[in-house]
């Protein structure tokens, strides 16, 4: 059973989420308390609920009658750590379950996904299909694949015999690979920025907002997560996505989660918007927001939805 409690701000709600095994996560509400739909932001790995920022903005520009809704996973940004056994995409389509029990029980959903954050969307479409054209009316997979990993991009690195003596190293001496992960960052810098950015120029203020968010991570969630990405498949959830309207979006200098797992995941779910932002990497809400949240947009859109502002009906549009 979760519990929430909550501080309000004028420019935010700060709400905290006991999920069902007592793991506080730690969720950011925007918009009004009783808007008709709500927008459920997912972040990825090694990242929090700050890497949403600037397509969070748009959207709250565009759509002053919606509410957005941001939360940190479990062992990232403001949330709790937890055990490492549940470090695993199962748990957080549980923990997505929690939160919107807690924080948005009634009125329509959109899910909006990113890397890990996607395929955290799928776990829980595929283990409540139910809620899929019932409560959940739109969903938004960025950046991110239904199975594979492991089988292109840097994904491959997944197979490596070294992986699984660093998840060793991490778990019998966490503080000390902590600061090794630290200066390793720093060497491999110019390799991880090529990875997350693609091909194309990144602001400085970009660079140090994702170079943070990574810094910030605990090891023990970087590297127990791992192992989940490597067995990851959720591709029975693609059928389900083909009841509500789907966005599928990525760039296409992704080279962690290359274009093919979207081009894949798109052909599987009728009616899916594919998009391929050109130059964008890993890191593509960062490096085009604006053109994300357009896409968002799009299939806010699709989904019929209207809302309320300021006494005026206004359509969800582009």
């Amino acid at each position: 059973m979760s519990n929430v409690s909550s501080i309000a701000t004028s420019a935010r709600r700060r709400v905290t989420v006991r999920t069902r095994d007592g793991v506080e996560l730690a969720v950011r509400e925007y918009g009004p308390r009783d808007a008709d739909l709500t927008i459920v932001l997912l972040h990825g790995h090694c990242l929090h609920t700050e890497s949403w920022t600037f397509v969070r903005d748009a959207l709250l520009r565009r759509y002053e009658c919606a509410r957005v809704v941001c939360y940190d996973h479990r062992g990232h940004g403001d949330s709790a750590a937890a055990s490492r056994r549940t470090y695993n995409l199962d748990q957080l389509g549980e923990d997505l379950r929690d939160v919107l029990d807690a924080v948005a029980p009634t009125g329509p959903v959109v899910l909006a996904g990113h890397s890990m954050g996607g395929m955290t969307a799928l776990t829980y479409a595929a283990r409540y299909p139910h809620q899929i054209g019932t409560r959940v009316i739109g969903v938004a997979l960025i950046a991110t694949a239904a199975a594979g990993i492991a089988d292109a991009g840097f994904g491959r690195l997944l197979r490596n015999p070294a992986l699984s003596m660093f998840q060793a190293a991490v778990r019998h001496a966490p503080g000390v690979m902590h600061q090794a992960k630290l200066m390793a960052s720093k060497v491999f810098a110019p390799l991880i920025r090529t990875a997350e950015f693609g091909d194309r120029k990144v602001s400085p203020a970009v660079l140090a907002l994702a170079n943070a968010m990574h810094n910030q991570t605990p090891i023990v969630t970087m590297a127990s997560f791992l192992s989940a990405f490597a067995a990851f498949d959720r591709t029975e959830a693609l059928a389900v996505l083909s009841r509500i309207p789907t966005l599928v979006l990525c760039g296409s200098a992704d080279l962690l989660t290359p274009p093919s797992h979207s081009v894949a995941m798109a052909a599987a779910v009728e009616y899916s918007d594919l998009v391929l932002l050109d130059g964008a990497g890993h890191s593509v809400i960062l490096e085009q927001p604006r053109q994300v949240a357009e896409a968002i947009g799009r299939l806010l859109a699709r989904t019929g939805e209207t809302c309320r502002s300021e006494g005026a009906q206004l359509e969800l549009v582009a």
